[in-house]
This record gives structure tokens, C-alpha cells and sequence, in this order.
């Protein structure tokens, strides 16, 4: 049940569905959307630790960190061992212009990590919601793996979400609604390259 009260939340968090344009050309490029997919979590460590290393005085954060790196960190090695099992080469291919596209609009200062929490928070909540949108329409093994990442990914978004709780100054509601309107324009608007994160891509 705890299950799907998060998911519900993450739902609601989220300002908008995966197009189903999107859907269709992740099933039809299923060997790139894996290969992005265990690059997003090869980033999504680093990050993790990226933040570990810049804020050694918050224990909560580097706790939290610690064991999301960790989980993303095994969760790219079991996507490499996918690629493999399947004949799909890994190889490096550029970045979506998702990620980015949050991080611009990054405050300086002591405001940096409240938003860069933010933006954790987002891209674990889309990745969520983009498994459960991609998981009805998976061969069976593929599908079962994806069902395994929901709960953990669920978590991750909730870990960075509290800590931009715990650590703001002041309440956060207009900031998150902010990068809101910047995660539904990035998803929803027309993209050129076919990535985990990107928007659909119309020629």
C-alpha cells in the first residue's frame, strides 16, 4: 500500500504524463533507451557522490548519498548485464538536453544545493513514472527487472526531496513548481534525439 501512496504522490509531483509518442519510440528503439538507461545511471551515481564530496558537514545528505549511489550503481552494472545477455553493445552516446536543461536555472550560492536537490528529485520521479509507462508494453523479463527498479527509484526521489526540505530556509513550493514548468516544457515539447529523458523526437 506504502507503494502505491508513493507512487500516487509521485504522480501528482510530476507536472505531466510521458507523452505516448514518447512510448511508442522507446518500444521501437529499445536497444538505445537501454544503453541511455545504464548511462543515466552511471550519471546519477556520480551526481550522487558529486554532492557527498562539495557538502562534507550535512551527515543526513551524506548518509542518504552514500546508499543511493550504491543503489544506482549496482542498478548500472545490472543494466550492462541486460545489454549483454541481449547482443546490445554499450557505448557512450551524448547526453538529453533533460538534465541540462533543469541545471541552467541552478541559483548560486547557498541556494544551489536546495535546487540541485529539486532537480534530483524531478529526474528520479520521471524515471519512475517512465518505467511504470514503458513496463505493459515489455517483454516479460524486461518488464519484471523495470517493476524491480519502481520502489527503489520511488525512494530516491523522496530521499532528495526531504533533504531540499530539511535544508531550505525558507518554504520551497514556488521553486519546485519553477523547475515544474521547465520538466513539462522539456517533456512534452518536440525533441531531436531519442534519449531515457528526452521529449518525443518529431523530424
Amino acid at each position: 500500500m506504502k507503494n502505491l501512496d508513493l507512487l500516487d504522490e509521485m504522480y501528482q509531483f510530476l507536472p505531466c504524463p510521458t507523452p505516448a509518442l514518447w512510448v511508442e519510440q522507446a518500444i521501437e528503439n529499445l536497444d538505445l533507451l537501454l544503453i541511455d538507461h545504464a548511462q543515466c545511471e552511471k550519471k546519477a551515481a556520480s551526481n550522487a557522490m558529486n554532492l557527498m564530496y562539495r557538502y562534507v558537514d550535512r551527515p543526513d545528505l551524506l548518509k542518504k548519498m552514500s546508499q543511493l549511489a550504491r543503489e544506482e550503481l549496482l542498478h548500472f552494472e545490472q543494466v550492462v548485464g541486460i545489454l549483454q545477455d541481449r547482443g546490445i553493445k554499450y557505448e557512450h552516446i551524448s547526453a538529453s538536453r533533460y538534465a541540462l536543461g533543469l541545471r541552467q536555472h541552478m541559483r548560486k550560492g547557498d541556494d544551489a544545493l536546495i535546487d540541485v536537490l529539486i532537480i534530483g528529485a524531478f529526474i528520479e520521479a520521471r524515471s519512475c513514472e517512465r518505467f511504470m509507462a514503458l513496463i505493459p508494453h515489455l517483454d516479460e523479463a524486461l518488464a519484471k527487472y523495470y517493476r524491480s527498479l519502481v520502489r527503489s527509484e520511488g525512494r530516491h526521489y523522496r530521499d532528495y526531496l526531504d533533504l531540499a526540505l530539511q535544508y531550505a530556509k525558507s518554504p520551497i513550493d514556488d521553486r519546485i513548481a519553477f523547475f515544474a514548468g521547465i520538466e513539462k516544457e522539456l517533456i512534452e515539447s518536440n525533441d531531436d534525439t531519442f534519449r531515457f529523458h528526452s521529449g518525443p523526437v518529431v523530424e
